[in-house]
Protein backbone atom coordinates (compact mmCIF):
# COMPACT_ATOMS: atom_id res chain seq x y z
CA UNK A 1 0.00 0.00 0.00
CA UNK A 2 1.23 3.40 -0.90
CA UNK A 3 -0.36 6.92 0.53
CA UNK A 4 0.90 10.06 -1.20
CA UNK A 5 1.00 13.08 0.96
CA UNK A 6 2.35 16.48 0.43
CA UNK A 7 3.52 17.92 3.80
CA UNK A 8 5.00 21.83 4.54
CA UNK A 9 7.40 20.94 7.19
CA UNK A 10 8.90 18.43 9.70
CA UNK A 11 9.53 19.53 12.97
CA UNK A 12 12.58 18.39 14.91
CA UNK A 13 12.39 17.27 18.05
CA UNK A 14 15.76 15.65 18.51
CA UNK A 15 19.08 15.68 16.04
CA UNK A 16 19.09 12.20 15.61
CA UNK A 17 17.96 12.83 11.97
CA UNK A 18 20.00 16.56 11.42
CA UNK A 19 21.92 15.05 8.95
CA UNK A 20 19.48 13.83 6.68
CA UNK A 21 16.71 16.24 6.68
CA UNK A 22 16.39 19.69 5.67
CA UNK A 23 13.73 21.45 7.63
CA UNK A 24 11.68 24.34 5.96
CA UNK A 25 11.75 22.69 2.90
CA UNK A 26 8.32 20.87 0.93
CA UNK A 27 8.60 16.85 1.58
CA UNK A 28 6.48 14.28 -0.41
CA UNK A 29 6.39 11.55 1.60
CA UNK A 30 5.93 8.02 0.26
CA UNK A 31 3.95 6.25 3.32
CA UNK A 32 3.80 2.36 2.97
CA UNK A 33 3.64 -0.74 5.85
CA UNK A 34 7.09 -1.56 5.29
CA UNK A 35 9.15 1.68 4.65
CA UNK A 36 9.15 5.45 4.29
CA UNK A 37 10.92 7.34 1.95
CA UNK A 38 12.10 10.85 2.02
CA UNK A 39 12.42 12.76 -1.00
CA UNK A 40 12.93 16.40 -1.73
CA UNK A 41 12.60 16.91 -5.30
CA UNK A 42 13.84 14.68 -7.40
CA UNK A 43 16.63 13.89 -4.94
CA UNK A 44 16.20 10.48 -2.76
CA UNK A 45 17.70 10.88 0.29
CA UNK A 46 17.27 7.80 2.45
CA UNK A 47 15.27 4.76 3.33
CA UNK A 48 13.70 3.87 7.07
CA UNK A 49 11.78 0.97 7.79
CA UNK A 50 9.70 0.55 10.57
CA UNK A 51 6.67 -1.08 11.49
CA UNK A 52 2.74 -0.29 10.67
CA UNK A 53 1.64 2.00 14.14
CA UNK A 54 5.71 3.08 14.52
CA UNK A 55 6.31 7.20 13.17
CA UNK A 56 9.97 8.43 12.39
CA UNK A 57 11.75 9.18 15.64
CA UNK A 58 11.30 12.90 16.40
CA UNK A 59 9.49 14.02 13.44
CA UNK A 60 5.85 15.05 13.60
CA UNK A 61 3.86 14.62 9.71
CA UNK A 62 2.08 17.40 9.27
CA UNK A 63 -0.65 18.07 6.35
CA UNK A 64 -1.96 20.88 4.96
CA UNK A 65 -5.87 21.58 5.24
CA UNK A 66 -7.73 24.72 4.54
CA UNK A 67 -10.31 26.35 6.86
CA UNK A 68 -13.23 28.53 6.34
CA UNK A 69 -16.06 29.94 8.47
CA UNK A 70 -18.57 32.79 8.07
CA UNK A 71 -17.42 36.24 8.89
CA UNK A 72 -19.80 38.55 11.31
CA UNK A 73 -19.82 42.00 9.14
CA UNK A 74 -21.72 45.31 9.55
CA UNK A 75 -23.02 47.36 6.41
CA UNK A 76 -19.28 48.95 6.43
CA UNK A 77 -17.34 46.08 6.51
CA UNK A 78 -19.85 44.51 3.91
CA UNK A 79 -19.12 47.23 1.45
CA UNK A 80 -14.95 46.73 1.97
CA UNK A 81 -15.34 43.74 0.82
CA UNK A 82 -17.55 44.39 -2.14
CA UNK A 83 -14.76 46.91 -3.93
CA UNK A 84 -12.27 44.31 -3.01
CA UNK A 85 -13.88 41.60 -4.61
CA UNK A 86 -14.62 44.11 -7.59
CA UNK A 87 -11.66 45.51 -7.83
CA UNK A 88 -10.12 41.49 -8.21
CA UNK A 89 -12.92 40.84 -10.88
CA UNK A 90 -11.99 44.17 -12.30
CA UNK A 91 -8.15 43.19 -12.79
CA UNK A 92 -8.88 39.52 -13.67
CA UNK A 93 -11.40 40.24 -16.62
CA UNK A 94 -8.92 43.06 -18.31
CA UNK A 95 -5.65 40.59 -17.75
CA UNK A 96 -7.85 38.01 -19.23
CA UNK A 97 -8.95 40.53 -22.45
CA UNK A 98 -4.97 41.01 -22.91
CA UNK A 99 -4.10 37.49 -23.02
CA UNK A 100 -6.97 36.85 -25.52
CA UNK A 101 -5.74 39.60 -27.78
CA UNK A 102 -2.00 38.46 -27.51
CA UNK A 103 -3.06 34.69 -28.64
CA UNK A 104 -5.11 36.49 -31.62
CA UNK A 105 -2.36 38.47 -32.49
CA UNK A 106 0.06 35.29 -32.56
CA UNK A 107 -2.74 33.11 -34.39
CA UNK A 108 -2.85 35.94 -37.42
CA UNK A 109 0.57 36.74 -37.38
CA UNK A 110 2.68 33.15 -37.06
CA UNK A 111 6.20 34.93 -37.39
CA UNK A 112 5.93 38.19 -35.54
CA UNK A 113 4.59 36.30 -32.32
CA UNK A 114 4.52 37.87 -28.92
CA UNK A 115 5.29 36.43 -25.78
CA UNK A 116 2.62 35.55 -23.73
CA UNK A 117 2.33 36.98 -20.21
CA UNK A 118 3.57 35.87 -17.54
CA UNK A 119 1.94 36.91 -13.98
CA UNK A 120 4.84 39.14 -13.35
CA UNK A 121 4.44 40.79 -16.70
CA UNK A 122 0.45 41.10 -16.13
CA UNK A 123 1.47 42.74 -12.73
CA UNK A 124 3.61 45.07 -14.30
CA UNK A 125 1.05 46.28 -16.96
CA UNK A 126 -1.63 46.31 -14.48
CA UNK A 127 0.34 48.90 -12.47
CA UNK A 128 1.35 50.99 -15.20
CA UNK A 129 -1.74 50.98 -17.65
CA UNK A 130 -4.80 50.02 -15.72
CA UNK A 131 -4.43 51.58 -11.85
CA UNK A 132 -3.81 55.21 -13.64
CA UNK A 133 -7.15 55.44 -15.59
CA UNK A 134 -8.75 53.80 -12.29
CA UNK A 135 -8.69 55.58 -9.41
CA UNK A 136 -10.82 53.91 -7.53
CA UNK A 137 -8.52 50.87 -7.45
CA UNK A 138 -6.60 52.88 -5.11
CA UNK A 139 -9.11 52.43 -2.30
CA UNK A 140 -8.81 48.51 -2.01
CA UNK A 141 -5.29 46.77 -0.86
CA UNK A 142 -2.59 46.10 -3.95
CA UNK A 143 -3.17 42.33 -3.68
CA UNK A 144 -6.63 41.93 -4.23
CA UNK A 145 -5.54 42.65 -8.28
CA UNK A 146 -2.48 41.16 -7.73
CA UNK A 147 -3.84 37.79 -6.63
CA UNK A 148 -6.23 37.68 -9.29
CA UNK A 149 -3.99 38.26 -12.10
CA UNK A 150 -1.77 35.18 -10.37
CA UNK A 151 -5.30 33.05 -10.33
CA UNK A 152 -5.13 33.89 -14.36
CA UNK A 153 -1.85 32.76 -15.40
CA UNK A 154 -2.94 29.63 -13.29
CA UNK A 155 -6.01 29.20 -15.56
CA UNK A 156 -4.06 29.36 -18.76
CA UNK A 157 -1.69 26.82 -17.55
CA UNK A 158 -4.21 24.60 -17.27
CA UNK A 159 -5.81 25.03 -20.36
CA UNK A 160 -2.18 24.88 -22.20
CA UNK A 161 -1.55 21.57 -20.48
CA UNK A 162 -5.19 20.91 -21.80
CA UNK A 163 -6.46 20.38 -18.00
CA UNK A 164 -9.14 22.39 -18.17
CA UNK A 165 -10.70 24.73 -20.83
CA UNK A 166 -9.95 28.28 -21.84
CA UNK A 167 -10.94 31.06 -18.12
CA UNK A 168 -13.63 32.73 -18.53
CA UNK A 169 -14.55 36.55 -18.01
CA UNK A 170 -15.94 37.13 -14.60
CA UNK A 171 -19.24 38.27 -13.67
CA UNK A 172 -20.65 40.54 -10.88
CA UNK A 173 -22.21 38.51 -7.83
CA UNK A 174 -20.60 35.18 -9.40
CA UNK A 175 -18.36 33.44 -7.47
CA UNK A 176 -16.95 36.72 -5.79
CA UNK A 177 -13.14 36.37 -3.61
CA UNK A 178 -9.83 37.78 -3.41
CA UNK A 179 -7.07 37.51 -1.69
CA UNK A 180 -5.24 39.26 0.96
CA UNK A 181 -1.58 38.63 2.50
CA UNK A 182 0.62 40.81 4.75
CA UNK A 183 -0.06 41.66 8.29
CA UNK A 184 -2.39 39.14 9.83
CA UNK A 185 -3.15 38.13 13.38
CA UNK A 186 -5.39 36.42 14.76
CA UNK A 187 -6.86 38.38 18.05
CA UNK A 188 -8.18 36.35 20.54
CA UNK A 189 -10.99 33.86 19.68
CA UNK A 190 -12.98 34.85 16.63
CA UNK A 191 -11.19 37.93 15.72
CA UNK A 192 -8.98 38.06 12.95
CA UNK A 193 -6.56 41.20 11.54
CA UNK A 194 -6.73 41.75 7.94
CA UNK A 195 -4.45 44.38 5.95
CA UNK A 196 -6.24 47.64 4.38
CA UNK A 197 -10.16 46.06 6.01
CA UNK A 198 -9.05 45.85 9.44
CA UNK A 199 -10.58 43.77 12.41
CA UNK A 200 -13.11 41.23 11.02
CA UNK A 201 -15.40 39.37 13.31
CA UNK A 202 -16.35 35.43 13.13
CA UNK A 203 -18.96 33.44 14.47
CA UNK A 204 -16.57 30.60 15.19
CA UNK A 205 -13.31 29.98 17.30
CA UNK A 206 -11.02 30.51 15.16
CA UNK A 207 -7.28 28.34 15.03
CA UNK A 208 -4.36 30.11 17.06
CA UNK A 209 -1.69 29.90 13.80
CA UNK A 210 -0.12 32.87 12.01
CA UNK A 211 -2.16 32.40 7.90
CA UNK A 212 0.35 34.19 5.68
CA UNK A 213 -2.67 34.87 2.98
CA UNK A 214 -6.35 34.40 3.85
CA UNK A 215 -8.98 34.11 0.77
CA UNK A 216 -12.21 36.10 1.52
CA UNK A 217 -15.02 34.89 -0.32
CA UNK A 218 -18.80 35.29 -0.61
CA UNK A 219 -21.94 32.79 -1.18
CA UNK A 220 -25.51 34.57 -1.60
CA UNK A 221 -25.14 36.93 1.01
CA UNK A 222 -22.68 35.78 3.47
CA UNK A 223 -19.11 36.49 3.49
CA UNK A 224 -16.83 33.74 4.57
CA UNK A 225 -12.54 33.65 4.79
CA UNK A 226 -10.24 30.75 4.80
CA UNK A 227 -6.74 29.40 5.44
CA UNK A 228 -4.47 27.40 5.73
CA UNK A 229 -2.96 25.76 8.62
CA UNK A 230 -0.98 22.62 9.36
CA UNK A 231 -1.96 19.47 11.40
CA UNK A 232 -0.75 15.79 12.52
CA UNK A 233 -2.08 13.20 11.19
CA UNK A 234 -4.52 11.31 13.28
CA UNK A 235 -4.01 7.96 13.34
CA UNK A 236 -7.56 6.70 14.55
CA UNK A 237 -8.46 3.19 15.51
CA UNK A 238 -10.14 1.10 12.74
CA UNK A 239 -13.27 -1.40 13.86
CA UNK A 240 -13.51 -2.73 10.47
CA UNK A 241 -10.93 -4.54 8.02
CA UNK A 242 -12.11 -3.09 4.80
CA UNK A 243 -15.59 -2.04 2.65
CA UNK A 244 -16.34 -1.69 -1.33
CA UNK A 245 -18.29 1.43 -1.83
CA UNK A 246 -20.47 1.69 -5.04
CA UNK A 247 -21.67 4.88 -5.98
CA UNK A 248 -25.21 5.28 -7.96
CA UNK A 249 -28.09 7.90 -8.49
CA UNK A 250 -31.00 5.44 -6.78
CA UNK A 251 -28.80 4.90 -3.77
CA UNK A 252 -26.03 7.39 -2.96
CA UNK A 253 -23.60 5.24 -1.91
CA UNK A 254 -24.07 0.91 -1.50
CA UNK A 255 -21.60 -0.53 0.85
CA UNK A 256 -20.59 -3.95 0.63
CA UNK A 257 -21.55 -5.03 4.38
CA UNK A 258 -25.08 -3.66 3.00
CA UNK A 259 -25.34 -0.59 4.49
CA UNK A 260 -27.19 2.23 1.80
CA UNK A 261 -26.40 6.07 2.41
CA UNK A 262 -29.36 7.75 0.46
CA UNK A 263 -29.07 11.45 -0.45
CA UNK A 264 -30.60 13.95 2.09
CA UNK A 265 -34.84 14.31 0.73
CA UNK A 266 -34.11 17.83 1.20
CA UNK A 267 -32.46 18.37 -2.02
CA UNK A 268 -35.45 17.46 -4.57
CA UNK A 269 -37.39 19.43 -1.87
CA UNK A 270 -34.97 22.76 -2.36
CA UNK A 271 -34.56 21.75 -6.61
CA UNK A 272 -38.59 21.78 -6.59
CA UNK A 273 -38.39 25.59 -5.08
CA UNK A 274 -35.48 27.13 -7.28
CA UNK A 275 -37.61 26.23 -10.17
CA UNK A 276 -40.63 27.45 -9.00
CA UNK A 277 -39.11 30.63 -8.60
CA UNK A 278 -37.20 31.01 -11.40
CA UNK A 279 -40.72 30.05 -13.28
CA UNK A 280 -42.25 33.18 -11.56
CA UNK A 281 -39.40 35.23 -11.87
CA UNK A 282 -39.03 34.64 -15.72
CA UNK A 283 -40.85 37.76 -17.08
CA UNK A 284 -39.21 40.35 -14.39
CA UNK A 285 -37.06 42.74 -16.05
CA UNK A 286 -33.54 42.56 -15.36
CA UNK A 287 -32.35 45.35 -13.19
CA UNK A 288 -35.26 45.93 -11.30
CA UNK A 289 -35.95 45.89 -7.51
CA UNK A 290 -38.34 42.89 -8.03
CA UNK A 291 -36.11 40.84 -10.00
CA UNK A 292 -33.28 41.41 -7.67
CA UNK A 293 -35.53 40.24 -4.71
CA UNK A 294 -36.04 36.96 -6.47
CA UNK A 295 -32.29 36.52 -7.41
CA UNK A 296 -31.72 36.93 -3.67
CA UNK A 297 -34.28 34.02 -2.75
CA UNK A 298 -32.77 31.73 -5.27
CA UNK A 299 -29.39 32.04 -4.10
CA UNK A 300 -29.95 31.43 -0.72
CA UNK A 301 -31.67 28.29 -1.71
CA UNK A 302 -28.69 27.39 -3.97
CA UNK A 303 -26.53 28.27 -0.64
CA UNK A 304 -29.09 25.84 1.03
CA UNK A 305 -28.51 23.02 -0.92
CA UNK A 306 -24.89 23.55 -1.42
CA UNK A 307 -24.50 23.20 2.92
CA UNK A 308 -26.66 20.20 2.80
CA UNK A 309 -24.83 18.55 0.47
CA UNK A 310 -21.13 19.48 1.79
CA UNK A 311 -22.61 18.18 5.39
CA UNK A 312 -24.18 14.90 3.41
CA UNK A 313 -20.40 14.11 1.67
CA UNK A 314 -18.21 15.23 4.89
CA UNK A 315 -20.34 12.95 7.37
CA UNK A 316 -20.34 9.89 4.94
CA UNK A 317 -16.57 10.14 4.08
CA UNK A 318 -15.30 10.33 7.66
CA UNK A 319 -17.33 7.81 8.82
CA UNK A 320 -15.23 5.39 5.84
CA UNK A 321 -11.93 6.86 6.52
CA UNK A 322 -12.25 6.59 10.54
CA UNK A 323 -13.99 2.98 10.45
CA UNK A 324 -12.58 1.08 7.80
CA UNK A 325 -8.65 -0.11 7.27
CA UNK A 326 -9.05 0.03 3.29
CA UNK A 327 -11.78 1.68 1.60
CA UNK A 328 -12.47 0.46 -2.21
CA UNK A 329 -14.06 2.77 -4.58
CA UNK A 330 -14.15 2.88 -8.54
CA UNK A 331 -12.70 5.17 -10.83
CA UNK A 332 -15.44 6.88 -12.35
CA UNK A 333 -15.29 8.86 -15.38
CA UNK A 334 -17.70 11.80 -13.66
CA UNK A 335 -16.40 14.52 -16.97
CA UNK A 336 -18.31 11.76 -19.17
CA UNK A 337 -21.22 10.89 -17.12
CA UNK A 338 -21.80 15.35 -16.90
CA UNK A 339 -22.40 14.38 -20.74
CA UNK A 340 -24.79 12.14 -20.59
CA UNK A 341 -28.19 13.63 -20.39
CA UNK A 342 -30.26 11.49 -18.29
CA UNK A 343 -27.47 11.00 -15.56
CA UNK A 344 -26.43 14.63 -15.50
CA UNK A 345 -28.71 16.16 -13.51
CA UNK A 346 -28.19 13.53 -10.88
CA UNK A 347 -24.47 13.24 -10.70
CA UNK A 348 -23.91 17.25 -10.67
CA UNK A 349 -26.64 17.43 -8.09
CA UNK A 350 -24.79 14.59 -5.74
CA UNK A 351 -21.43 15.18 -5.76
CA UNK A 352 -18.98 12.30 -7.17
CA UNK A 353 -16.49 14.26 -7.48
CA UNK A 354 -16.49 15.91 -4.18
CA UNK A 355 -16.74 12.56 -2.78
CA UNK A 356 -13.88 10.85 -3.87
CA UNK A 357 -11.82 14.10 -3.16
CA UNK A 358 -12.67 14.37 -0.02
CA UNK A 359 -12.49 10.65 0.64
CA UNK A 360 -8.91 10.73 -0.87
CA UNK A 361 -7.66 13.31 2.01
CA UNK A 362 -9.10 11.82 4.86
CA UNK A 363 -7.85 8.61 4.71
CA UNK A 364 -4.62 10.04 4.33
CA UNK A 365 -5.35 12.31 7.39
CA UNK A 366 -6.90 9.72 9.46
CA UNK A 367 -4.11 6.73 8.13
CA UNK A 368 -6.81 5.06 5.82
CA UNK A 369 -5.91 2.94 2.70
CA UNK A 370 -8.00 3.96 -0.39
CA UNK A 371 -7.83 1.32 -3.44
CA UNK A 372 -9.36 2.87 -6.27
CA UNK A 373 -10.18 -0.17 -9.08
CA UNK A 374 -9.71 0.68 -12.74
CA UNK A 375 -12.55 2.48 -14.60
CA UNK A 376 -13.28 -0.46 -17.01
CA UNK A 377 -13.36 -3.14 -14.55
CA UNK A 378 -16.68 -5.03 -14.69
CA UNK A 379 -18.03 -4.56 -11.34
CA UNK A 380 -21.66 -4.42 -11.90
CA UNK A 381 -21.63 -7.03 -14.27
CA UNK A 382 -19.75 -10.07 -12.32
CA UNK A 383 -21.05 -12.07 -9.68
CA UNK A 384 -19.41 -11.79 -6.65
CA UNK A 385 -19.15 -15.41 -5.83
CA UNK A 386 -18.73 -17.50 -8.95
CA UNK A 387 -17.47 -14.63 -10.73
CA UNK A 388 -20.21 -15.23 -14.16
CA UNK A 389 -20.34 -12.70 -15.98
CA UNK A 390 -23.62 -11.12 -17.51
CA UNK A 391 -22.96 -9.01 -20.35
CA UNK A 392 -26.68 -8.02 -21.52
CA UNK A 393 -26.91 -5.95 -17.99
CA UNK A 394 -28.53 -2.65 -18.50
CA UNK A 395 -29.00 0.12 -16.29
CA UNK A 396 -33.02 -0.46 -15.91
CA UNK A 397 -31.72 -3.71 -14.29
CA UNK A 398 -31.88 -3.16 -10.52
CA UNK A 399 -31.61 -6.75 -9.94
CA UNK A 400 -28.87 -9.16 -10.36
CA UNK A 401 -29.80 -12.84 -11.57
CA UNK A 402 -26.66 -15.78 -11.45
CA UNK A 403 -28.42 -18.92 -12.99
CA UNK A 404 -25.58 -20.87 -11.82
CA UNK A 405 -25.94 -20.58 -8.54
CA UNK A 406 -29.47 -19.37 -8.55
CA UNK A 407 -29.02 -16.40 -6.85
CA UNK A 408 -30.81 -13.00 -6.57
CA UNK A 409 -28.95 -9.94 -5.28
CA UNK A 410 -29.23 -6.43 -5.31
CA UNK A 411 -27.18 -5.04 -8.39
CA UNK A 412 -25.04 -2.03 -6.72
CA UNK A 413 -24.62 -4.54 -3.27
CA UNK A 414 -23.39 -6.78 -5.54
CA UNK A 415 -21.25 -4.09 -7.70
CA UNK A 416 -19.92 -3.31 -4.02
CA UNK A 417 -18.97 -6.72 -2.93
CA UNK A 418 -16.78 -6.79 -6.55
CA UNK A 419 -15.67 -3.67 -5.84
CA UNK A 420 -14.49 -4.72 -2.08
CA UNK A 421 -12.38 -7.75 -3.84
CA UNK A 422 -10.56 -6.42 -6.46
CA UNK A 423 -9.87 -3.07 -4.14
CA UNK A 424 -8.45 -6.28 -1.46
CA UNK A 425 -6.66 -7.72 -4.13
CA UNK A 426 -4.12 -4.72 -4.97
CA UNK A 427 -3.73 -3.68 -1.56
CA UNK A 428 -1.06 -4.90 1.16
CA UNK A 429 -4.27 -6.27 2.94
CA UNK A 430 -4.59 -9.56 1.06
CA UNK A 431 -7.71 -11.79 1.61
CA UNK A 432 -5.96 -13.75 4.18
CA UNK A 433 -6.46 -15.22 7.54
CA UNK A 434 -10.28 -13.63 6.41
CA UNK A 435 -13.43 -15.03 4.82
CA UNK A 436 -14.74 -13.70 1.35
CA UNK A 437 -17.70 -10.98 2.41
CA UNK A 438 -20.57 -12.81 2.15
CA UNK A 439 -23.94 -11.03 1.29
CA UNK A 440 -27.77 -11.03 3.01
CA UNK A 441 -29.81 -13.19 1.69
CA UNK A 442 -32.23 -10.44 0.25
CA UNK A 443 -31.44 -7.29 -1.13
CA UNK A 444 -34.40 -5.83 0.93
CA UNK A 445 -32.50 -6.53 4.29
CA UNK A 446 -30.61 -3.21 3.74
CA UNK A 447 -29.91 -1.44 6.45
CA UNK A 448 -31.16 1.85 5.14
CA UNK A 449 -28.92 5.15 6.66
CA UNK A 450 -29.80 8.95 5.73
CA UNK A 451 -27.65 10.41 8.16
CA UNK A 452 -24.04 9.35 8.71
Amino acid sequence: MSVLLTVTNIHQRTDEFSNHVRLRAVLTFTVSFQNIRLFFGKDHIESYCFCHDEYIPGYNILMLLGFQTELNLNNEQRTILAKHAGTARHAYNQGLALTQHVLDWNKANPEDKIKFPSAIDLHKWYVASIKPAFPWIYEVSKCAGQYALRALRDGWDRCFKKVSGQPQFKKKGQHDSFTLDGKIKILGSNHIQVPVIGVLKTFEDLPQVQPKNVTISRQSDKWFISFKLEVELIETVKTKLSIGVDLGVKHFATLSDGQVFDAPPEYKEIKSKIAKLQYLNRNKQKGSQGYKDFQAKISKLHYRSTCIRKDFLNKLTTYLAKTFQVVCIEDLNVSGMMKFGKLAGAVALLGFYEFRRQLTYKCQLYGSELQVIGRWEPSSKLHNKCGWRNDTLTLKDRVFYCPGCDETIDRDWNAALNIEQIGLSQSSLRLVDREVPTPLDEASKFQIVSNC
